[in-house]
């Protein structure tokens, strides 16, 4: 059981391993200032690798033992630690990027909201099933038609099972959006 005091199965969790994460926010290119959202941020492994990247990090964690975690491992670096749905996120109100291993179940309706009108969001790298990426790329999805006039999507990394402790059932890869 994890410092939590929930088994990982519980909360549907499988944080990726921290070299993974180093390569999904290399790919990324984030750049000294930016400010990142790293929603379902566990316990940091995507925001380590990206206040290494001079981000400024503002880090979605539902569960309160790893927000409270995070809280405390990021306590001097520029990471806000915010304890919220995903679904429910306010989102910044000046320009953003997205770095993030969110929760699978949440993934649709996360991306629902960052593409509503009126986000700032200007680039987005999303850690999802492989199956939902695809769709996206394609244009497969409700309402694709609105936002395939404002962002570019492409297929990213392609991470294998064991990128991830415990492994998922499913395949994953970035979903990559940027400003068309």
């Amino acid at each position: 059981m994890p410092g939590s005091g929930q088994a990982r199965g519980a909360w549907g969790w499988h944080p990726l391993d921290s070299q993974w994460a180093q390569r999904v926010v290399d790919a990324a290119g984030v750049r000294p200032g930016e400010l990142v959202l790293d929603v379902g941020a566990g316990l940091g492994a995507l925001t380590a690798p990206l206040v290494r990247a001079g981000a400024r990090v503002i880090a979605v964690e539902l569960h309160p033992g790893r927000a409270d975690r995070l809280q405390q491992r990021f306590a001097d670096a520029p990471v806000t630690v915010v304890r919220a749905d995903a679904r429910e996120l306010r989102l910044p109100t000046r320009p953003f990027r997205v770095v993030s291993s969110p929760p699978y179940n949440v993934s649709a309706a996360l991306l629902k909201l960052l593409l509503a009108r009126g986000s700032r969001m200007v680039s987005a790298d999303l850690v999802l099933q492989r199956q939902l990426v695809n769709r996206y790329v394609r244009g497969d999805v409700h309402g694709a038609n609105r936002w395939l006039r404002s962002y570019q999507p492409a297929v990213g990394l392609r991470l294998p099972r064991k990128a991830f402790t415990p492994p998922p059932h499913v395949d994953s890869a970035v979903l990559v959006l940027r400003r068309a």
